[in-house]
């Protein structure tokens, strides 16, 4: 899994790439078919602008965009919208019909 940063209009301290990277890869512990995490630092007008794209397996992206005056709090606000989107869609996807097994219940009605 790649991390990639870019930065629009101006340039970003090492140590805030770190950061970024290193909080970006967090998102696996919610899903783990992250193939690729774009994170897109625009300045300009005085304002910040963080874009962050997940690329999944079988065809799922997830955008979070985020606007503000400091990099860190505004990747971090970009950041937890798309930990939201993701829970979300791993919850959506998960089979919860079932309360218990399919054996179990044959068991009970013989």
């Amino acid at each position: 899994m790649q991390v990639a940063i870019t930065s629009k209009h101006g340039s970003l301290p090492a140590a805030t790439q770190e950061y970024i990277t290193r909080k970006s890869e967090k998102l696996l512990t919610y899903f783990e078919r992250v193939t690729a995490i774009g994170v897109t630092v625009t300045f300009e007008k005085g304002r910040i602008w963080v874009e962050i794209l997940v690329d999944a397996e079988h065809k799922h992206n997830f955008v979070a965009q985020e606007e503000g005056d400091d990099v860190t709090p505004t990747f971090d606000l970009a950041l937890h919208k798309m930990e939201q989107q993701i829970r979300k869609y791993k919850e959506r996807i998960q089979d919860h019909r079932r309360a218990s097994p399919i054996n179990h219940e044959a068991g009970e009605e013989a």
